[in-house]
Order: structure tokens, then sequence, then C-alpha cells
């Protein structure tokens, strides 16, 4: 179980962060006309980056 959720609270983080990226224009790549420079995306990806961490953490407390 451990394992589990350290890969994906791993994988939420990454895409947090590049939800960040491309809604902030950043990291735009893949060309997404949808998301780039679209800040919602940045709060989406905050969200969603806070609950990979959190996932990390608590597994790593385990």
């Amino acid at each position: 179980m451990k394992i589990v959720l350290m890969i994906v609270g791993v994988l939420l983080l990454v895409l947090g962060l590049h939800w960040i990226g491309q809604g902030t224009g950043i990291f735009i790549w893949p060309s997404n006309p949808v998301m780039d420079n679209q800040i919602q995306w940045a709060y989406f990806g905050s969200g969603t980056a806070v609950i990979g961490a959190l996932l990390i953490l608590f597994a790593r407390q385990r």
C-alpha cells in the first residue's frame, strides 16, 4: 500500500506541476490551446500538486 500511495502521489504532483506550467504559460508543451495561458488550470494544478504532496507525506509516515 505504501508503494502505491507513493507512486500515485508522485504522479499527481508531476501532473499538477505540469498543469501549473501550462496554465501560467511557463511550460507550453505539448501545445494545447484549451490549457495554454488559462489561469484556472494553474489553480487546478495547484490543488492536484498539493494532494500529491500530501499523499507522498502520508506514504512516508507509514
